[in-house]
């Protein structure tokens, strides 16, 4: 598995453990992504999101080490719990300490994960009165390298409910970050770093609406 590393995009999925779904109800969605923003916000920009009833997509891009590095020292302070009060400190943070290990960085970026996923399960198992782990425990992460990879597995996270057959339309799901993007009513989605890529929204469009007309072609981003 590759680690997690800062300043580094990857797509990043995950899947229930099991049969059973992760997200039975609306709220169930509602709360992943609220956690999601608490836990990965500080750590991770977001570019696209797609959860379906029993696994989820991401595409996201490791924040920079300095930024990283200050987290992991202020991790017993309000540097992630207030993470909207305290990242213009954080960004600001001057002197890198060599002496934290790459090794350090990937288990704290990774423990956020799984402190999502942690926080996440006890929630769903308390309300529908179940024990055990809920995902797997291994999340698969995918390195992204160049500009059309980036592309692709946006695309292909919008595509996810097409994919399998839940909606004919991207914008008829409403647990994505499309209609975020096409709306530009995004709190916490780097929209405007995106469209910096495609110079806009009408090429991403039009590559969305590439991806529908050739479906057969998978962007060799299939997970499942």
């Amino acid at each position: 598995m590759p680690p997690l590393e800062p300043d580094i995009c990857f797509h990043i999925f995950n899947h229930a453990n099991g049969f059973e779904n992760v997200f039975c109800k609306e709220d169930n969605y509602r709360y992943f992504l609220e956690k999601y923003w608490l836990h990965i916000s500080p750590i991770a920009e977001t570019y696209a999101y797609c959860l379906m009833p029993n696994h989820f997509h991401l595409v996201v891009r490791i924040r920079k080490r300095k930024v990283i590095e200050a987290l992991i020292r202020n991790k017993n302070n309000a540097a992630i719990d207030n993470f909207s009060n305290n990242f213009s400190k954080v960004q600001n943070f001057g002197k890198v300490d060599d002496s934290m290990s790459d090794r350090v960085i990937e288990k704290f970026l990774s423990k956020q994960f799984a402190n999502l996923f942690s926080c996440y399960t006890q929630s769903f198992n308390k309300f529908f009165h179940r024990r055990g782990s809920l995902f797997i425990k291994n999340f698969k992460r995918d390195p992204i390298f160049d500009k059309q990879h980036f592309l692709n597995a946006i695309i292909y996270t919008h595509r996810n409910p097409i994919h399998h057959g839940f909606k004919k339309k991207y914008d008829e799901w409403d647990y994505s970050s499309y209609n975020e993007i096409e709306e530009g009513c995004c709190e916490h989605l780097e929209v405007a770093k995106l469209l910096q890529l495609t110079h806009g929204l009408e090429l991403l469009n039009k590559m969305h609406l590439n991806a529908l007309e050739n479906f057969e072609n998978p962007y060799d981003m299939e997970m499942l």
